[in-house]
């Protein structure tokens, strides 16, 4: 940091200092969080329902996290697909968008819509991606998704019909949008050879994205099915996540839906949020290289005494991927994901890295509760990059393909919202500065 930099920085940090003890005073929420770690309520839906605690208004939950899309829990979703044809994602598009769970001919007719919009204006990918290449991935979605407002001819049209409209449009367009962002990175940055596969209309979305980013694009039933059910996984999270929240506050002020899906896309980089999944990968890779596939306990509980104590990895004090801010008592997600990593851990020949995550995520809750005193849980975070990895799909994939799977959230609550509210958000703050009086220049 340049002189000037530093001393501007430290006029800020002198004059934005506010005593933690203000926030008790005035009952203010430090990231909109209750004492408990609960979120403060900002809003109602009747799309998704996240349960994290054993007692949530008098309702036992069996010990168990739950995730509710539409009321249906998320286990029975992913257990009832039909495997004649991957379209659970489709599916579960489906039930959150409009309520209910479609029958066969429903179903056919909403995938043929989106199928139908899978391609790419004309000039899109010489444009925006190959003479454009982008160095991070999640602001070149940011930049692809805004472009599509160019090529709509009603793009500030924020109906309700229309906002569905450009939202479709968007999800179809998406597995091109990732893949081509991908591609053309790597053959301008790492000089790979460039292969273009045009998405194709006969094949599920979770199928067009194995189809393109592979340059053979071959891929198995079961790495489909995989990726199917990821997406499912991270579709919805309740309307008070990050990225779903910023979606609506950013459209509550009547703005157009596109720059609502770039902010929402800006939250999910943030490795707090989308982002995770990649510290999770670079924490176990760290931890791999230090003690490999360790089969002793003690010995990968000094490791992770270590991380908690600020002495390896980032030295941030956090174990990523173990603990979530609501599921207390474990997360749904990870807990269905487990049941199909090991048939595809198989098929990979990865069952000794795949048993040695499991170790030391227990090892990680043993330590947690000694050092903390609390009950934690692996989150989706911890397994989805290994999940991907086995796959063969690069990290910089990994929260895009989050961006993949929340866009039919962020659809399905920005809709929700200008139906049921429609009153621009404005939450208040506390002031707790002094009341001081403007002096000339000349007198200062």
């Amino acid at each position: 940091m340049n002189e000037h930099l530093n001393s501007f920085y430290q006029k800020a940090r002198e004059h934005n200092d506010i005593a933690n003890d203000l926030f008790r005073k005035y009952d203010i929420k430090k990231g909109l969080r209750n004492e408990d770690g609960t979120g403060v309520r900002v809003g109602l839906t009747k799309i998704a329902d996240v349960v994290g605690y054993k007692y949530v208004e008098e309702v036992k939950t069996d010990d168990i996290g739950k995730l509710y899309y539409r009321g249906i829990e998320l286990r029975d979703i992913i257990h009832g697909r039909n495997y004649e044809t991957i379209c659970g994602y489709e599916e579960t598009c489906f039930l959150l968008l409009f309520g209910y769970l479609p029958k066969k001919e429903e179903l056919q007719e909403f995938c043929g819509y989106l199928r139908a919009h899978y391609e790419l204006p004309d000039d899109f990918l010489e444009s925006k991606f190959l003479h454009m290449p982008g160095k991070n991935l999640m602001n070149r979605l940011q930049q692809a998704v805004l472009a599509l407002y160019d090529y709509d001819d009603a793009p500030d049209n924020i109906s309700v019909e229309n906002t569905l409209e450009q939202g479709l449009n968007i999800l179809a367009k998406l597995p091109s949008i990732i893949c081509y962002a991908y591609q053309s990175k790597m053959h301008r940055y790492n000089k790979e050879s460039l292969v273009i596969h045009p998405a194709q209309e006969h094949l599920s979305i979770a199928e067009n994205i194995l189809y393109m980013l592979r340059k053979d694009h071959a891929f198995s039933d079961l790495e489909a099915k995989l990726l199917d059910m990821m997406l499912i996984v991270h579709a919805d999270h309740g309307g008070g996540n990050n990225s779903t929240f910023t979606n609506v506050v950013i459209s509550s002020t009547g703005t157009d839906f596109y720059s609502s899906m770039v902010g929402a896309i800006g939250s999910m980089k943030g490795p707090r949020h989308g982002g995770a999944n990649l510290k999770v990968s670079g924490m176990m890779r760290a931890v791999i290289e230090e003690i490999g596939y360790c089969e002793n306990d003690i010995e990968i509980k000094a490791l992770i005494y270590r991380i908690l104590h600020k002495q390896f990895y980032d030295y941030s004090g956090l174990v990523y991927g173990m603990g979530h801010a609501i599921y207390t008592l474990s997360d749904p997600r990870s807990e269905v994901l487990q049941e199909y990593i090991e048939k595809l851990a198989e098929k990979k020949g990865k069952v000794k890295e795949y048993e040695f995550y499991q170790r030391f995520e227990q090892c990680a809750k043993d330590v947690i509760l000694d050092v903390k005193g609390v009950h934690v849980s692996s989150n989706v975070d911890f397994y989805s990059g290994f999940v991907y990895g086995m796959m063969g799909i690069p990290e910089d994939l990994f929260t895009p393909l989050f961006v993949m799977a929340r866009t039919v959230g962020w659809l399905a609550h920005n809709i929700e919202n200008k139906e049921y509210d429609g009153r621009i958000m404005r939450p208040a703050t506390k002031y707790v500065g002094s009341v001081k009086q403007y002096v000339k220049m000349e007198d200062r």
